[in-house]
């Protein structure tokens, strides 16, 4: 069984923090309005659930093709949080205003398409499925049941930069060093528990 704090952390920490999909789905909300651009949080949702599910496919035949590969995977996972945690604490605030999102993008099929796009989704979902599921569970079900768990925590993410996006941006610009220091501390304590 994983470490399940600092698999909570980490998922938290990444599907949380500012990104391709949260970036947009406040946007979206600024310009057209929550319900409008639920769409958009849906197809996030499903592409979602689509890059996860490949991810579980391509991790699960690579331990079965080769076993050892194990430990591989525990090393290059933690050696990507680690450089997330290091990129955490060095960034500044996104600004969205510079003009470059196109309009109409509060569609599902936008928010579906950017998924395969986005490459903080793809090493997300690589990361959190090489190195918190496929080492511990092996069962279709189960695999299932947490591509569901994240692309549910997906869209409460992009839900809640879209109701709170104006409140979220502000707080993040005022306490930017604080939130990063404490988002990167968390992803530190999820790279070094993978070893424990």
């Amino acid at each position: 069984m994983p470490n399940v704090p600092a698999f909570l952390s980490y998922v938290i920490v990444t599907t949380f923090t500012p990104g391709p999909n949260n970036i947009m789905s406040m946007s979206n909300s600024s310009r057209y309005g929550f319900k409008k651009s639920i769409f958009f949080n849906i197809g996030v949702f499903f592409g979602f659930f689509i890059i996860i599910n490949l991810c579980n496919i391509f991790s699960m035949t690579l331990i079965n093709l080769i076993p050892t590969i194990k430990p591989i995977m525990t090393f290059i996972g933690a050696t990507y949080i680690l450089w997330l945690a290091w990129k955490t604490f060095k960034s500044k605030p996104i600004n969205d205003n510079n003009g470059t999102i196109k309009n109409h993008t509060n569609t599902f099929i936008y928010g579906l398409l950017l998924q395969f796009a986005n490459p903080k989704v793809i090493l997300y979902a690589i990361t959190t499925v090489s190195t918190f599921i496929v080492p511990y569970y092996s069962s279709i079900f189960i695999l299932l049941l947490f591509a569901l768990f994240l692309s549910t925590m997906s869209f409460i993410s992009t839900c809640c930069w879209a109701l709170f996006g104006s409140i979220f941006q502000s707080f993040l610009a005022e306490n930017v060093k604080i939130i990063n220091i404490i988002m990167s501390l968390l992803l530190v304590y999820c790279a070094i528990s993978l070893f424990f």
